[in-house]
């Protein structure tokens, strides 16, 4: 295996939750709006220290679009995922762009995010809403 080559970020960033592996900064951030099965995501214009997968055609909310899943380099955990084609005109602005699941990043200030259905305590009915 060769040696790995990981680019350090300067600023406000996102790391890697797992290894703390530098990933993007929040200047790069385009939309704090979008969902993913662990809650809140992010799109970021750019990324940085990420390999990815294999493409395919997934059905989002937003409709059909080829994504490929994209890795932290430090440890390989999936950490989001990158929009390679939009199937509709209305989305063709996330072509190129990539989102980083919340929940598996840490913040600029190193804090993790926790999902709501997360904090629920023993007994509770949440997951029944």
């Amino acid at each position: 295996m060769g040696r790995l080559f990981v680019i350090t970020l300067d600023g406000n960033l996102y790391s890697c939750k797992y290894c703390k592996t530098h990933l993007a900064l929040s200047d790069d951030i385009i939309s704090k709006s979008f969902h993913s099965k662990h809650g809140r995501a992010y799109l970021f214009d750019k990324v940085a220290n990420v390999t990815v997968g294999e493409k395919e055609d997934r059905k989002m909310i937003t409709g059909i679009h080829t994504v490929v899943d994209i890795f932290c380099v430090g440890c390989g955990s999936i950490v989001g995922w990158k929009y390679e084609a939009a199937h509709e005109e209305s989305q063709k602005y996330k072509e190129g762009k990539v989102i980083l699941e919340r929940f598996k990043v840490l913040g600029p200030d190193g804090s993790e995010y926790i999902p709501e259905s997360y904090m629920a305590g023993p007994g509770s009915d949440a997951d029944d809403v």
